[in-house]
């Protein structure tokens, strides 16, 4: 089962164990929980309503184009669509949700699906086993523009055996992809009858058969949802109603939370973190290790040139933009796998060394290949804070150019998909080893968005998803990291903080995969 949340202080470190989406503009630092313990928390009061904050805007509510982290639209996508499965975030266990099973006996080569008998979508139309067939065979379309593109590709077929049973084959084995399928679109299922009619009536009207449903929608502003009333899982949701927002900017999350404006927020600052626990606010961060990256494009100049990578990786001071981007108080990866992960050898990551940075520059420059790129950020000002802390650090360097561009969260997104950047932010935050690393380093992932292509990592990265041995998945992760540093895929610069902070009047705060809010276990009281 989910846990509600650990008793644990700012200052303690987490354990840490592997899942990789791209993150705009998310924060940084170790791991928290704090607040009363599920026991305490009494019996579920219903009805009320509750007011969330979401980090980013959505650009339509079709459950392909909603991110399921931390960072974007969790929250919302489990409002509507309710969930298949959903995993603990500090053991991986599944707990099953819509889905009664996802089990294979071939290595994770194929997979039954099992769902509740008598699931509807609020059209009146099943929730069965061509539904999720349907959504998820849309979900590989590149034209659709999904989120979880990334995990939908690695299905090869589906086969509907009965209504609540679809059979499903994988391009490869894989034990552990239902750790990647929780973490995306492929978890929230809408309803192929409303789909059929397009997206914008679908805006208008979203269909599914989650634990809300809309009332209303005003772009940029307000998501108006109310209970719906023949949610499987009754008497949940307990609230009558939920409003959700977007607010971007840290600051306007923390006065939300610290005014009574707001119930909930999603958070991916680590100072606003600190600022809330200090205030008395309740906080939960899922542990998680790896981390969010300063991406380099190794599709073209002028980090087609390891020696460019190498470069700016030796030249960055990760405590420096720590101290510039979240106040110092992030945490700063230094090892892949924090201490007391089991897949910790204790090998630190790639560190700064300013002179052996230059010697680089110089010797690109002198082939008339200097260094120059651009620094896509997102919108978010701790994307943007981290792009001109980069930019102010590589000025002190000679043959080296630097440009910010600042683009909204479509656009960002669309050219991360077709790979059109230099420089920007991408993440492998690691829970399970698996979902993160294969997902962001290996050649054949849609989720590649770096461009890194190398045999032998590939060959590790194969050896920790196909094995159901510890020790030779322990073996396999240690030899995928060496060859990450080798090749120098980016600068870790810090842990990812995928939390929530709520007051005291808020009970029921479930998260699973990334900081993903489950809105029917929320109540008031």
């Amino acid at each position: 089962m989910i846990r509600h949340r650990r008793t644990r202080r700012l200052s303690t470190a987490l354990l840490s164990t592997a899942v990789c989406l791209f993150a705009a503009g998310c924060g940084g630092g170790a791991g928290t929980t704090a607040g009363a313990a599920p026991d305490e928390e009494g019996e579920p009061v219903s009805g009320g309503s509750a007011r969330i904050l979401q980090i980013a805007e959505p650009q339509s509510l079709d459950p392909a184009r909603l991110s399921n982290t931390w960072a974007h639209m969790a929250a919302l996508g489990n409002a509507l669509y309710g969930t298949l499965m959903v995993n603990d975030t500090e053991n991986f266990e599944l707990d099953y949700k819509m889905a009664t099973g996802f089990t294979s006996t071939d290595g994770g080569a194929t997979f039954d699906l099992t769902l509740r008998p008598g699931l509807m979508f609020t059209d009146g139309t099943p929730l069965d086993a061509a539904a999720v067939e349907y959504n998820w065979n849309r979900l590989k379309d590149p034209q659709v523009g999904s989120t979880a593109l990334r995990q939908a590709v690695q299905v090869a077929n589906t086969e509907v055996v009965d209504p609540t049973t679809l059979k499903v084959t994988l391009v490869s084995p894989n034990p552990y992809f239902a750790q990647g399928l929780v973490a995306g679109a492929m978890n929230w299922i809408a309803s192929p009858t409303a789909l059929a009619k397009g997206t914008t009536a679908f805006d208008e009207d979203p269909v599914g058969a989650g634990p809300f449903e809309l009332a209303s929608w005003t772009r940029h502003g307000a998501i108006e949802l109310q209970k719906n009333p023949n949610y499987w899982d009754a008497p949940k949701p307990y609230l009558d109603s939920l409003t959700i927002q977007t607010a971007h900017e840290a600051s306007q999350r923390t006065n939300a939370i610290t005014t009574g404006a707001a119930d909930l927020t999603s958070e991916s600052s680590a100072s606003n973190i600190k600022i809330a626990e200090a205030q008395g606010l309740r906080v939960e961060v899922p542990p998680t290790g790896g981390g969010q990256i300063i991406a380099m494009n190794q599709r073209r100049a002028p980090f087609d040139d390891i020696r460019a990578r190498k470069a700016v990786q030796l030249a960055l001071d990760t405590d420096t933009l720590n101290a510039i981007v979240y106040n110092g108080e992030g945490e700063v990866p230094a090892t892949l796998f924090p201490e007391g992960s089991p897949f910790y050898t204790g090998a630190p990551l790639p560190e700064a060394n300013s002179e052996e940075a230059q010697k680089l520059f110089d010797e690109l420059a002198a082939e008339g290949k200097p260094v120059s790129f651009t620094f896509m950020s997102y919108p978010a000002s701790e994307s943007r804070m981290l792009a001109e802390a980069v930019q102010a650090q590589l000025s002190a360097y000679d043959n080296v150019d630097v440009k910010v561009e600042a683009h909204d969260i479509t656009n960002a997104t669309a050219r991360t998909a077709s790979r059109d950047f230099d420089m920007s932010i991408t993440s492998a935050i690691v829970q399970d080893p698996d979902y993160s690393l294969w997902t962001a380093f290996h050649s054949a992932s849609a989720g590649n968005f770096m461009g890194v292509s190398d045999p032998e990592l590939d060959a590790a990265l194969d050896r920790g998803r196909t094995s159901e041995s510890q020790e030779e998945r322990i073996s396999a992760y240690t030899a995928a990291q060496e060859r990450l540093d080798e090749l120098a895929v980016g600068v870790w610069y810090t842990r990812a903080t995928p939390g929530v902070v709520y007051g005291d009047d808020v009970h029921g705060v479930e998260l699973y995969t990334l900081g993903s809010p489950l809105p029917e276990e929320l109540w008031i009281g």
